[in-house]
Protein backbone atom coordinates (compact mmCIF):
# COMPACT_ATOMS: atom_id res chain seq x y z
CA UNK A 1 0.00 0.00 0.00
CA UNK A 2 2.90 2.59 0.73
CA UNK A 3 4.40 1.75 -2.85
CA UNK A 4 0.67 2.60 -3.92
CA UNK A 5 0.86 5.45 -1.83
CA UNK A 6 4.17 7.14 -3.33
CA UNK A 7 3.73 6.59 -6.77
CA UNK A 8 -0.05 8.08 -6.72
CA UNK A 9 1.04 11.24 -4.71
CA UNK A 10 4.21 11.43 -7.09
CA UNK A 11 1.68 11.52 -10.31
CA UNK A 12 -0.38 14.43 -8.86
CA UNK A 13 2.65 16.24 -8.02
CA UNK A 14 3.87 16.25 -11.17
CA UNK A 15 0.77 16.59 -12.62
CA UNK A 16 -0.62 19.91 -10.83
CA UNK A 17 2.81 21.37 -10.96
CA UNK A 18 3.08 21.42 -14.35
CA UNK A 19 -0.62 22.49 -15.09
CA UNK A 20 0.05 24.91 -12.51
CA UNK A 21 3.18 25.86 -14.43
CA UNK A 22 1.24 26.20 -18.16
CA UNK A 23 -1.33 28.03 -16.11
CA UNK A 24 1.77 30.83 -15.30
CA UNK A 25 2.69 30.54 -18.81
CA UNK A 26 -0.50 31.29 -20.15
CA UNK A 27 -0.50 28.35 -22.22
CA UNK A 28 -3.14 28.62 -25.16
CA UNK A 29 -4.47 25.35 -24.28
CA UNK A 30 -5.25 26.94 -20.66
CA UNK A 31 -6.98 29.94 -22.16
CA UNK A 32 -8.96 28.37 -24.61
CA UNK A 33 -10.19 26.26 -21.85
CA UNK A 34 -11.02 28.84 -18.87
CA UNK A 35 -12.68 30.98 -21.87
CA UNK A 36 -14.87 28.18 -22.98
CA UNK A 37 -15.77 27.59 -19.05
CA UNK A 38 -16.33 31.36 -17.99
CA UNK A 39 -13.47 31.18 -15.67
CA UNK A 40 -11.99 35.19 -15.80
CA UNK A 41 -8.57 35.64 -16.98
CA UNK A 42 -7.27 37.56 -13.91
CA UNK A 43 -7.92 34.13 -12.22
CA UNK A 44 -5.62 32.17 -13.43
CA UNK A 45 -2.78 32.90 -11.52
CA UNK A 46 -4.71 32.83 -8.38
CA UNK A 47 -5.91 29.30 -9.88
CA UNK A 48 -2.04 27.96 -10.94
CA UNK A 49 -0.85 29.29 -6.80
CA UNK A 50 -3.87 27.06 -5.52
CA UNK A 51 -2.60 24.03 -7.71
CA UNK A 52 1.04 24.66 -6.89
CA UNK A 53 0.13 24.62 -3.18
CA UNK A 54 -1.77 21.30 -2.80
CA UNK A 55 1.28 19.80 -4.98
CA UNK A 56 4.00 21.38 -2.27
CA UNK A 57 1.28 20.31 0.20
CA UNK A 58 1.15 16.51 -1.13
CA UNK A 59 5.24 17.00 -1.19
CA UNK A 60 5.53 18.09 1.87
CA UNK A 61 3.42 14.98 3.28
CA UNK A 62 5.44 12.23 1.06
CA UNK A 63 8.49 13.60 3.23
CA UNK A 64 7.20 13.23 6.52
CA UNK A 65 4.24 16.05 7.60
CA UNK A 66 0.88 13.79 6.83
CA UNK A 67 -1.24 16.06 8.04
CA UNK A 68 -0.47 18.95 5.77
CA UNK A 69 -0.50 16.13 2.65
CA UNK A 70 -4.08 15.48 3.54
CA UNK A 71 -4.81 19.13 3.93
CA UNK A 72 -3.66 19.53 0.31
CA UNK A 73 -5.15 16.33 -0.88
CA UNK A 74 -8.63 17.56 0.64
CA UNK A 75 -8.23 21.13 -1.03
CA UNK A 76 -6.84 19.39 -4.44
CA UNK A 77 -10.55 17.59 -4.42
CA UNK A 78 -12.42 20.62 -3.93
CA UNK A 79 -10.57 22.56 -6.31
CA UNK A 80 -11.57 19.63 -9.02
CA UNK A 81 -14.99 19.20 -7.47
CA UNK A 82 -15.49 22.84 -8.66
CA UNK A 83 -13.77 22.41 -11.84
CA UNK A 84 -15.45 20.19 -12.96
CA UNK A 85 -19.20 22.00 -11.83
CA UNK A 86 -17.88 24.48 -13.86
CA UNK A 87 -17.74 22.27 -16.52
CA UNK A 88 -20.95 21.18 -16.26
CA UNK A 89 -22.65 24.28 -15.84
CA UNK A 90 -20.98 25.84 -19.22
CA UNK A 91 -22.07 22.43 -20.64
CA UNK A 92 -18.24 22.13 -22.44
CA UNK A 93 -18.27 18.39 -22.21
CA UNK A 94 -15.75 17.61 -24.99
CA UNK A 95 -12.59 18.02 -22.58
CA UNK A 96 -14.39 16.44 -18.40
CA UNK A 97 -11.42 14.11 -18.80
CA UNK A 98 -8.89 16.70 -17.84
CA UNK A 99 -10.58 17.90 -14.89
CA UNK A 100 -11.92 14.50 -14.27
CA UNK A 101 -8.35 12.91 -14.07
CA UNK A 102 -7.22 15.54 -12.44
CA UNK A 103 -9.95 14.79 -9.74
CA UNK A 104 -9.50 11.27 -9.53
CA UNK A 105 -6.32 11.88 -8.74
CA UNK A 106 -6.94 13.78 -5.97
CA UNK A 107 -9.54 11.57 -4.18
CA UNK A 108 -6.41 8.72 -4.87
CA UNK A 109 -4.20 10.75 -3.09
CA UNK A 110 -6.38 11.89 -0.30
CA UNK A 111 -7.90 7.90 0.36
CA UNK A 112 -3.87 6.88 0.00
CA UNK A 113 -2.81 9.88 2.35
CA UNK A 114 -5.11 9.49 5.03
CA UNK A 115 -4.08 5.70 5.20
CA UNK A 116 -0.80 6.29 5.75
Amino acid sequence: MFIAYVIITAVTIAANAGVAVADLMKAGFVLANSAEVGTPRPWIPWLAALKGAGAAGLLLGLLGVPFIGVAAATGLVLFYVGAVAAHVRARVFHNMAFPGGYLALAVASLVLTAAQ
